[in-house]
């Protein structure tokens, strides 16, 4: 499997990150005055190879999958409504679509895994290994070679979508126990500590969801390494989002992250590549218990922290506009030579 994971340079430009840096100070302000603004300035710089980043194109991509698990009663709501919020997110009613609508955002929802068939038409990549993953307490959730064909599609998915940068959001009712297995298994940290509400949970309810996973866990002893794990407890949706946020990287995209969800298959490809997590933008912190948790594990600051979670990539999309807002800072705000200001320097 491990042919199917490009090699990933890392960023390695100190030319230009002395040239970005050099622009930034140079801006008609204090030094540093712009605070976290300047690092995602320079993030942004480096990953776009420009001291003048223009974002073009930007692609928020959905991806759905079903969760054999699902069916004990890890989530506070039924299997079927993945497939319902896909057809709302088709429909445009979604909180996603709204803000997709509001940025500019080419919305794709990719059915990456639903047990459901739908209907062809524009927005809707239908990219479907299996009617969803199986029971990840009596085997793995997705053969290997599944795995393999969903980091493959979500590779070809996004190497033919234009643009470049890519937003990442996801959809699939039971997805926070893949996400909390991920964490776990990868980083080694305490099951309850990685367990969350999820669709909203009870305390009683996440302690049953919690003792499940601890059997998950105990049930795939093997499963230690990325593509192992990813493997062992799903989702169809995770897996083919790791493919096309490698591709994303390869290509030289800027990859903006969702919550708890997307956050594992970067917890993943980081795992392989490294140098992924260079490419990558956190949109926010979610109020998923293990979240905070997994940004830690990666090091990553996120720009946001709101108390969300509803994933679909609605905290990427409210974090769109920093990414501009930085881009158009870094191509139109005055040097003070420009503006004839005169510096502290001086």
């Amino acid at each position: 499997m491990h042919d199917l994971i490009p090699t990933i340079p890392p960023l390695d430009q100190p030319g230009l990150g002395e040239a970005l840096q050099r622009r930034i100070d140079n801006k008609t302000k204090p030094l540093g005055s712009l605070g976290r603004l300047e690092a995602l300035m320079l993030r942004l710089g480096l990953i776009l190879g420009s001291e003048t980043p223009e974002l073009q194109a930007p692609q928020m991509m959905v991806f759905a999958g079903d969760h054999g698990l699902a069916a004990r009663g890890v989530s506070a709501y039924p299997s079927d409504v993945t497939w319902q919020m896909v057809e709302n997110f088709l429909a445009g009613g979604a909180a996603v679509s709204v803000l997709a609508r509001q940025h500019g955002l080419t919305l794709t929802v990719v059915d990456a895994g639903v047990r459901h068939d739908f209907a062809p038409r524009e927005g809707l990549a239908l990219c479907k290994i299996a009617p969803g993953t199986a029971d990840s307490l009596e085997q793995p959730a997705m053969s290997e070679a599944q795995c393999a064909q969903a980091i493959s599609v979500g590779r070809q998915l996004l190497a033919k979508t234009p643009g470049n940068a890519l937003l990442l959001g996801e959809m699939g009712i039971g997805n926070t126990s893949s996400a909390a297995l991920l964490l776990a298994r990868l980083t080694r940290a305490p099951i309850e500590q990685c367990t969350g509400r999820g669709t909203g949970l009870d305390d009683a309810g996440v302690q049953r969801k919690t003792a499940l996973l601890r059997q998950v866990l105990a049930a795939h002893p093997q499963a230690k390494e990325p593509l192992q794990a990813l493997a062992a407890f799903g989702g169809f949706e995770i897996a083919m989002m790791l493919g096309a946020m490698l591709q994303a990287a390869l290509e030289g995209r800027v990859i903006v992250v969702d919550g708890f969800i997307a956050s594992s298959a970067v917890l993943v490809a980081a795992q392989l590549q490294p140098a992924v997590l260079e490419r990558c933008v956190f949109g926010h912190q979610s109020d998923e218990s293990g979240h905070a948790l997994m940004l830690q594990a990666m090091n990553a600051e996120p720009l946001l922290q709101l108390g969300l979670r509803l994933g679909e990539g609605s905290g990427a999309a409210l974090a769109w506009p920093l990414l501009e807002s930085a881009c158009r800072i870094l191509r139109e705000m005055a040097s003070f030579e420009s503006a004839g200001v005169s510096s502290s320097s001086s």
